[in-house]
């Protein structure tokens, strides 16, 4: 035994043996690896993702919008093993309060960065409670098939157990990977792999909130790696008629809702107030009482467009004669269709062919 102990004392540590060469090989492929790596841009609006609260149980009573995009993106070293990271604070917010200003902003600088070589993928990071609208917007006006990512977290960046640097790490992950290309803009939290077009919402605060509960995922991250299973059939980025590197203002468009012994008072103040083109979230399958359906008829006369939503949260609203339907989509994300529609035409059948395609 003191023979084993005398001759382990004497073997030389694997550090100090590297020689200078070795050391200056080992840095010249460290160098050829970053070069080969994808670019990677994030794009930073503020939200849970970059928020602070006062303890490491503080969950629910943080502020949102604290943190700069540097300080997220130092937060995740590891990111720098599998892309070259640049950042740019495009707003820092709660998502509540994203305007259509910050959409055309956002979008605009996207479709600049895509458009060259230097960039070969983009996140976006957002605050989860308007998440799903900013994503599907992206999903209309990018113009690129590199992929484009948006993510968020539940928790504050002081929570213990906080998803959000996970969560980015996983959105460079699919921003720099080959396979996401093509696939429309993708949301991604919990390691999950969502459609822009498909998944929302679902709960106030749990981690597990964004779902697609007909539709589906289009797949997961596993150990480091994204595996893929399905694919939106809907048309999206390049493939659609939207167009907005010229536009500096949106439309407005409202959104009001359905329930029992309601009002047509609530329609006729967006019209009056401006609106032009309004989403009623409908009860069941779009279904409307009396007033609202002479409410929206008086509207679509004074030359409001009128798109029957669904307040239930899934499925598809079926067609009919006297109004514009969204589709599969809920009311927040037909506003922002309906936004863009008004940006092409007023036509109702083109509008409609949009919520049937898209």
């Amino acid at each position: 035994m003191l023979a084993l102990m005398l001759a382990l004392s004497t073997v030389v540590p694997y550090s100090v043996s590297i020689d200078a060469a070795t050391t200056e090989t080992t840095e010249t492929t460290k160098a050829a690896q970053t070069e080969d790596l994808p670019n990677v841009a994030i794009l930073a609006t503020g939200g849970t993702i970059a928020g602070k609260g006062n303890s490491g149980t503080d969950t629910t009573s943080y502020k949102a919008g604290e943190l700069s995009v540097e300080s997220l993106i130092e937060a995740v070293p590891e990111m720098a093993e599998i892309a070259d990271i640049s950042g740019e604070q495009i707003a820092n917010v709660g998502s509540p309060q994203i305007t259509n200003d910050i959409l055309l902003q956002l979008g605009k600088r996207i479709n600049e960065l895509l458009a060259t070589d230097d960039v070969d993928g983009v996140v976006v990071t957002h605050g989860t409670d308007t998440l799903e609208e900013t994503a599907y917007f992206l999903n209309l006006v990018v113009k690129s098939d590199k992929p484009v990512v948006v993510v968020g977290s539940m928790r504050p960046a002081t929570a213990v157990s906080a998803d959000g640097p996970l969560n980015l790490y996983n959105a460079v992950l699919l921003a720099s990977s080959e396979e996401s290309k093509g696939k429309g803009v993708l949301v991604s939290l919990n390691d999950r792999i969502g459609a822009a077009r498909y998944i929302t919402k679902t709960n106030t605060t749990v981690v597990d909130t964004f779902k697609a509960t007909e539709e589906g995922y289009l797949g997961r991250i596993v150990g480091g790696v994204p595996y893929y299973y399905t694919e939106s059939t809907r048309k999206h980025t390049d493939e659609t008629a939207f167009d907005i590197s010229e536009i500096d203002e949106l439309p407005q468009v409202d959104i009001v809702y359905s329930y029992q012994n309601n009002q047509r008072y609530m329609i006729d103040a967006a019209v009056e107030n401006g609106a032009e083109g309004l989403i009623i979230a409908g009860s069941g399958n779009g279904s409307l009482s009396s007033a609202y359906v002479e409410g929206a008829k008086d509207a679509v006369e004074s030359g409001t467009e009128i798109v029957v939503s669904s307040r239930v949260g899934s499925g598809t609203v079926s067609p009919r004669d006297s109004f514009m339907t969204s589709d599969s989509l809920n009311p927040q994300k037909a506003r922002i269709l309906l936004m863009l529609a008004l940006t092409v035409t007023e036509d109702d059948d083109q509008i409609q062919s949009f919520y049937d395609q898209y």
